[in-house]
């Protein structure tokens, strides 16, 4: 990422664009004279399983995913599943489900959309709710990058920028700054408007919801709040996660002893 950026620093690139997810905490890794210009509409944020359900997956099955954040948060809801690291590019992740003692996968479903997959028969899946899975931070979101002072850059991008997009991812990058750099553990968290939806009352609130599990997933605390101001409620989100997180430390600095599942 940071090659990319450096690139488009130097002049030998215009933009760049990266998964919002994979972007850091901090604006842009230090690199000065760059900004996110624009945050194209959000694909959906939502994981998928592949190779059944989480009701319907037989007792001990394993699933294969290399993200803890996912890890932590089904065994909350399936003690009884094992896990196994899942590597290589969409094609091959989707194929292991349901060989070599994989029962199932889980991929984002963002990735599956843009590559117009579907499942074949017989293959069950399951799009997760947010509400079981929460989603890593910017996930299913772009956001493309520019040199500040690129007037023509930040014009042409600014027809792609999508407010609703930009004020929701920001509300969740909030919640990972508020965490700090330093924090390993793993982590999730999905902002969407709040409100009536309708044209007499619109939805003009955020509601994001935070998640942050012990590194050995037997403890998953979320937390969910609503607000105006996104970025204030992600921090607000945060804090509030971590205050639980300081009650329930082990002497290993860890997470154990209860849930939290709070909502205001």
């Amino acid at each position: 990422m940071k090659e990319v950026q450096a690139a488009v620093a130097r002049g030998d690139a215009d933009a760049a664009v990266h998964s919002a997810k994979d972007l850091p905490a901090s604006e842009l890794s230090g690199i000065p004279d760059l900004v996110l210009a624009a945050f194209p509409e959000r694909a959906d944020a939502r994981d998928t399983l592949i190779g059944g359900t989480v009701d319907g997956l037989p007792t001990a099955s394993t699933v294969a995913t290399g993200s803890a954040r996912r890890r932590a948060q089904l065994a909350d809801v399936r003690p009884d599943l094992l896990f196994a690291d899942l590597r290589g590019n969409l094609a091959t992740r989707i194929a292991t489900a349901g060989a070599g003692g994989i029962d199932a996968v889980v991929v984002a479903q963002a990735a599956l959309d843009r590559l117009d997959w579907h499942a074949p028969d017989g293959l069950a899946t399951e799009v997760l709710g947010t509400e079981l899975m929460v989603p890593q931070v910017g996930q299913g979101a772009l956001a493309v990058e520019c040199r500040s002072g690129d007037e023509a850059a930040l014009a042409a991008l600014a027809a792609i920028d999508d407010p609703v997009t930009r004020r929701l991812v920001s509300a969740e990058r909030a919640f990972l700054a508020e965490l700090g750099g330093g924090c390993t553990l793993p982590v999730g968290a999905y902002a969407q408007l709040a409100g009536g939806g309708s044209t007499a009352r619109p939805a003009t609130q955020v509601m994001l919801s935070g998640m942050l599990a012990g590194f050995g997933g037997t403890v998953v605390l979320r937390h969910c709040r609503r607000g105006e101001d996104g970025e204030e409620l992600g921090r607000e989100v945060a804090r509030y996660l971590l205050e639980c997180a300081g009650e329930d430390a082990d002497g290993d600095g860890g997470l154990a002893g209860r849930r939290a599942h709070a909502g205001a």
